[in-house]
């Protein structure tokens, strides 16, 4: 996820396809504006080739279609008509999204919300000179998000006023690499491992262990896993507002926002990392855990079936029940 969980200007570039030992494939590449990677095993190097064709394909269509950033996508067409009374027409899968979007709405209690791209925009944590926004420009972004909104009838979608925008960001790549193992599922692959820029999602495990290895960086000494999860047939995300940030005044302010203040999340929680069953559950309970205070993230991910997460702290670390259970080294 990018600043404000955004996808970045499509990029999607084949660097290296190697071909490992124990039939073990590789593919990396960019995309979403973060480095990608697939590694899977199969019993062929053709069944290989089509498996990593018909995958980055549906990457590329997936990103242009999505992308904030290209103005020929949906999102982009549906931005610009905001307010004008236009509808635009959504087809099969973007219907899926939404639908998506009302779901991770509901559970977390709103603090999932697609709308907030007027608040993303006001904070340009990219300036060269980052600045505050004053308490009026905030307050009228604030007025413009709410996911309950979004018109939506007889598969087509409008905005309904000046200024409303849809940034599918804070999930896409989420929900990119859920989609690419069901993908794999379906070509009948059974050790995979799918990780778009850190975020992730496994099936089976490598031939050469028991698991996939999954390192969980401390924030505090970036670059550095403090432990190591096992993650078979599970999902591992990440979020935080460490790496990128602006200091102004000797106050830091982190790019993660929280739109119930127009403000960013609070300085002393610095990440969040989930284990989940798909990787768009364990991506949206990292980024809500960091926008509430650290005990109340931490019961949102352990009150979601399934799911163990820990959350870092300028005062420490704290984790879920069962989360020390996934844990190969402390």
């Amino acid at each position: 996820m990018d600043s404000n969980g955004s996808f970045k200007r499509m990029e999607l570039t084949r660097l290296t396809q190697e071909t490992l030992s124990h039939g073990l494939f590789r593919q990396s590449f960019k995309a979403m504006g973060t480095p990608c990677e697939i590694t899977y095993r199969c019993e062929s190097a053709s069944e290989a080739t089509e498996f990593r064709e018909q995958s980055l394909a549906w990457v590329r269509k997936f990103e242009k279609r999505y992308s904030r950033y290209l103005p020929d996508s949906l999102i982009s067409r549906i931005n610009r008509a905001a307010g004008t009374g236009q509808s635009i027409e959504i087809e099969e899968e973007d219907e899926r999204l939404f639908k998506l979007c009302d779901t991770l709405h509901f559970f977390t209690r709103g603090l999932f919300d697609p709308t907030t791209l007027p608040l993303a925009q006001l904070w340009n944590f990219k300036a060269e000179k980052p600045r505050i926004p004053d308490e009026g420009e905030i307050k009228t972004a604030l007025t413009k998000i709410d996911w309950k909104k979004v018109r939506r009838k007889d598969a087509q979608v409008s905005l309904p006023e000046s200024g409303m925008g849809l940034d599918f960001g804070g999930f896409g790549k989420e929900y990119a690499v859920d989609r690419v193992v069901e993908m794999g599922q379906k070509f009948g692959i059974s050790d995979l491992l799918v990780n778009f820029g850190g975020d992730l999602r496994t099936l089976g495990s490598p031939p050469d262990s028991p698991y996939w290895r999954v390192g969980v960086e401390d924030p505090n000494q970036p670059g550095q896993a403090r432990f190591t999860v096992r993650a078979n047939n599970l999902a591992v995300a990440t979020s935080g507002n460490y790496l990128r940030f602006f200091e102004l005044n000797g106050k830091r302010y982190g790019h993660l926002l929280d739109h119930r203040t127009g403000y960013p999340t609070s300085s002393e929680h610095l990440s969040a990392t989930v284990i989940a069953k798909s990787c768009l559950e364990a991506g949206i309970l990292a980024t809500c855990s960091l926008m509430d205070e650290r005990m109340q993230g931490l019961s949102l991910i352990e009150n979601h079936f399934g799911s163990e997460g820990c959350v870092w702290a300028k005062s420490g670390l704290v984790w879920s029940k069962k989360f020390d259970t996934h844990l190969l080294s402390k």
